[in-house]
């Protein structure tokens, strides 16, 4: 293996999936072009989290944050964000739309890895949003992210799950049919189902406390929670210890 092949395992990285959404970075904020499903999306994310977790005055990691849509939702919620992605398009098209907003909000391109190492449990709440998927060794990444969490502290995430179901509507419906997002987005093989989270979750300190379905319908736009995850879901986790 050469060391560049090297470098990108240990960071839990895909190059091409890095690629794939930084070529897209430029129509990020188009509420209708190819990321219009996660601005219907982006509110409810957004809500879950500010239900479950204090973000006024918090300092929040939005991991994978893509142009910046979760993290302005939190940032307009008081939190102090930090935001990291590997796509530089991404963070760039992130920190431009944060200056037009007025929103201060810290955009790095940085991998979660890295910042563990500098900064481990200096985080209140982190998110990671329609991003494990999308990472050679999601098992590892929940590790990261739970290191990332300070004691008592809480990691929101959402994903897709595994199953038939997930299968046609996800992959076949949105991307095929529908071309709700671009097609090539979800390998079947790499989506999770919420036990294997859990378990990721449990051997790297963490507690589920809530998993809820995330309907999202095509036709009428409208995006809601659900008891079923049988498709996208959210996870709330909170990492063992005495709260600081």
């Amino acid at each position: 293996m050469s060391t560049s092949q090297s470098t990108t395992a240990e960071r839990n990285v895909d190059p091409a999936e890095i690629g794939r959404f930084d070529a897209l970075s430029a129509r990020f904020w188009d509420p209708k072009g190819e990321f219009h499903a996660l601005h219907t999306l982006n509110p409810v994310r957004a809500r879950f989290v500010a239900e479950r977790a204090r973000l006024a005055g918090s300092r929040v990691l939005d991991v994978g944050c893509g142009g910046g849509l979760l993290s302005e939702a939190l940032a307009r919620a008081g939190a102090r964000v930090t935001g990291i992605d590997l796509a530089p398009g991404m963070i760039e098209i992130a920190r431009l739309h944060a200056a037009e907003q007025q929103l201060d909000i810290d955009y790095r391109v940085c991998d979660a890895d890295t910042l563990a190492r500098e900064s481990e449990g200096s985080f209140d709440v982190v998110t990671c949003m329609e991003m494990l998927e999308h990472v050679p060794d999601p098992a590892g990444m929940v590790a990261t992210l739970a290191r990332l969490v300070r004691p008592g502290g809480s990691l929101f995430v959402s994903t897709i799950n595994r199953n038939l179901r997930s299968f046609l509507l996800a992959i076949v419906g949105a991307e095929y049919l529908l071309r709700i997002v671009p097609r090539g987005t979800h390998e079947y093989e790499r989506l999770i189902r919420p036990a294997e989270l859990a378990r990721w979750g449990r051997a790297a300190g963490l507690e589920l406390r809530e998993i809820a379905g995330l309907h999202y319908d095509p036709f009428t736009h409208d995006c809601r929670l659900t008891r079923d995850p049988g498709v996208n879901y959210l996870a709330f986790f909170e990492r063992e210890g005495p709260a600081q």
